[in-house]
């Protein structure tokens, strides 16, 4: 397979990359430039003073030892046409996440606001008829490298500090993904990532979709990709047990809205899974179960109905944290103790007395 991308633009405060147009050959991994800008609308500057939002909905007396009785949820900035897939750059202490129907990445840093970081994050073709072609989830590998679920462009792919993509994966058995949605490495560099239809334009019935399941994938560090389980109808989020011995899923399909729980056997691919958490109960409310996080201790913080659910390690609901709009995703930063939340059209944090794991 050949393909061609155009060049890619990132921004960063300032700092600009660009890698010029070449020809992608099918080595493995697959090597391209990403592409050139599109502009996107200004966004607000940063406050001093952040307004609080919604509320914190405490359901069992110990979500006390995991988020102050006195934590306020707080808009960071907004403006956004469905923020996603956020994560923490502990070296230069900002948020990153993905505009999905924007097709761009910001980056948000206290006292300085918002930025276009990278345009064309997901998509880097000349036109797209999906809503979301834009990339959605975002992490960081043992380097340091951005590693980014590409919806237009159906790859999961790694942001080289040259500015030029590195394909991960497109293809499973010489058919190309749906959308990489969601993705999480473990600690020996292996990545896990979901691949739901979100950024085909009619989703499973979309002419273009090759692959007839949404699967949950493991990229092996050797580039092997191996398929973990075609079951699920919409998986989406995706995380790891502090001990690396379970995956978490979430499934976003309205008739089934589950967070599912698979033990992992030692070469990474999964023991038959059980429902960890059944939100069909909290559907009257907005959003399905979508992006989740793991605190040191096991609780899951997971988007959902309402918001994101706190949920103990035997999947005791423990409470919701509310900002009055959808909740996509999250992700632990600072030292690891503030829950950053993408809401919507809205960036948001919550401060708590527990701690996540950051790539």
């Amino acid at each position: 397979m050949n393909a061609t991308f155009p060049a890619l633009t990132v921004v960063c405060f300032g700092l600009v990359l660009s890698a010029a147009s070449l020809a992608a050959e099918a080595s493995w991994p697959k090597e391209v430039p990403a592409s050139s800008p599109r502009k996107s609308k200004k966004i607000e500057p940063a406050s001093k003073v952040y307004p609080s939002v919604g509320a914190i909905e405490r359901h069992d007396v110990s979500i006390d030892t995991l988020i102050s009785p006195d934590a306020k949820v707080e808009r960071l900035a907004g403006g956004f046409e469905w923020a996603e897939g956020p994560v923490w750059n502990r070296k230069t202490r900002t948020l990153l996440f993905s505009d999905v129907p924007r097709n761009v990445i910001f980056e948000w840093k206290e006292s300085v606001g918002t930025r276009d970081y990278l345009y064309r994050s997901g998509y880097t073709g000349a036109r797209n008829e999906g809503k979301e072609p834009g990339s959605n989830g975002l992490t960081f590998d043992a380097d340091g490298r951005l590693v980014i679920c590409m919806h237009g462009d159906r790859v999961v792919a790694r942001l080289e500090r040259d500015g030029k993509l590195t394909i991960l994966a497109d293809y499973y058995l010489n058919r190309r993904f749906n959308s990489p949605n969601d993705l999480v490495y473990n600690s020996k560099g292996n990545l896990y990532f979901t691949d739901p239809p979100y950024g085909l334009a009619k989703l499973n019935d979309d002419p273009n979709k090759d692959l007839m399941f949404n699967g949950v994938f493991l990229r092996r560090r050797t580039g092997e990709v191996v398929l973990l389980t075609r079951e699920l109808t919409f998986p989406n989020g995706v995380a790891l047990s502090p001990d690396e011995k379970t995956l978490y899923v979430a499934v976003s399909d309205p008739a089934r809205p589950v967070i599912m729980s698979y033990p992992l056997k030692d070469d990474g691919t999964l023991e038959a899974g059980t429902v960890f958490f059944d939100a069909s109960s909290l559907t009257g409310r907005a959003g399905l179960p979508d992006g989740l996080k793991v605190d040191i201790a096991g609780n899951l913080f997971a988007t959902g109905p309402g918001g994101v659910l706190v949920l103990a390690p035997d999947a005791r609901h423990l409470g919701t944290i509310v900002t009055g709009e959808p909740v996509a995703n999250c992700a632990w930063g600072d030292d690891g103790s503030t829950l950053y939340l993408t809401s919507g059209t809205s960036l948001c944090r919550v401060k708590t007395l527990t701690k996540g794991r950051m790539p």
